[in-house]
């Protein structure tokens, strides 16, 4: 038996890999984040598979029955809505589950968000460290202290409604003239990527209302 971990598009459907197609179509059970937009990209592929839910919410609630399941099956499938399961989306404890059992796990490599982002933003991107998505209130002034001083690049997940306190705070704790590179909707049609200051990312903005998902990309301190 095998778990796989099977990253799909974040945008474009065409960024899917012919090794995805071909593990979701020999596989015996998917376990999706959500499975109404699971159950679209198989129908576009035209798969038909079994489809369950395995979501952040209800993680830690199914996982004792999800591995009942796993261990039913030869081969699972876990997928998140976009992108490499686990990377800000639920996973984490199924594989660390599955690796205790001794019950293999695979991950296929694929679209991921960050990494297109990083490469792009002009910023050095051979050591950086990933911060997904910053708290919204505890310990969030801490992580951008932390930011401020760091050595390294950093790529942070944004959603549009907090994109701007997000740049206003950067401009607080790092200072305006930070590099900060901001790219959105990455792999779809209004894909599109602003550099800048911190205090010149901003302002852009601030007069173009922010839409979309965001993957923010700040300097290291010099």
């Amino acid at each position: 038996m095998k778990l796989y971990l099977v990253p799909t598009p974040i945008g474009n459907l065409e960024d899917i890999t012919l090794r995805a197609l071909r593990v979701l179509k020999e596989c015996d059970l998917i376990l999706a984040e959500d499975t109404r937009e699971t159950k679209k990209l198989l129908a576009h592929f035209s798969i038909d598979k079994p489809v369950s839910s395995f979501h952040i919410n209800n993680e830690h609630k199914v996982l004792r029955s999800t591995m009942e399941r796993i261990r039913l099956n030869q081969s699972t499938v876990l997928v998140s809505d976009a992108g490499t399961p686990a990377i800000s989306d639920p996973g984490y404890l199924l594989v660390r589950e599955c690796i205790r059992e001794g019950i293999a796990v695979e991950c296929l490599p694929g679209p991921t968000a960050f990494v297109p982002a990083i490469v792009v933003s002009g910023l050095p991107c051979e050591s950086f460290v990933y911060e997904g998505f910053l708290p919204h209130k505890k310990g969030r002034e801490t992580r951008f202290k932390k930011i401020a001083v760091s050595e390294h690049t950093t790529v942070l997940y944004e959603s549009p409604h907090r994109l701007i306190k997000t740049l206003e705070q950067l401009v607080q704790f790092c200072g305006p003239e930070r590099p900060v590179s901001v790219s959105r909707e990455i792999s779809k049609k209004f894909e599109e990527t602003v550099r800048g200051t911190a205090q010149e990312v901003l302002a852009h903005f601030t007069t173009n209302e922010p839409r979309g998902e965001f993957v923010v990309v700040v300097g290291s301190a010099e």
